[in-house]
């Protein structure tokens, strides 16, 4: 089985990650013997992680998170599926349908 998981470093920002053995490889970063991003923003806390049958299930699932907006993440962290699903929809708000197709709505559209 392997874990991807996700850590609040202590400047604030989170890092994803994937493992076979989660429990090494959270003792690992808050250690600090992972060199690079998390190693420089100590100490780290795991704030979710899930299971995953193969290796890329779990790699797939950690680049789409990593991809996240800080919103979406903090959304996944809580459990909160809804706003997870709220996050991932684009706000086209700001554009409207021509005739000859889509564009930006220019500022004098508000007037």
């Amino acid at each position: 089985m392997f874990w991807v998981y996700m850590l609040r470093c202590a400047d604030g920002s989170y890092y994803s990650g994937h493992t076979e053995e989660l429990a090494r490889r959270i003792a690992e970063h808050q250690a600090g013997v992972c060199d690079g991003y998390t190693s420089r923003l100590l100490p780290v806390v795991v704030v979710w992680s899930e299971q995953f049958t193969t290796r890329e299930e779990a790699l797939v699932a950690e680049r789409q998170i990593k991809g996240w907006s800080r919103k979406k993440k903090e959304a996944l962290i809580r459990g909160d599926w809804a706003a997870v699903s709220r996050a991932a929809k684009k706000d086209f708000s700001s554009i409207r349908r021509t005739r000859q197709g889509i564009s930006r709505k220019h500022p004098a559209d508000f007037e």
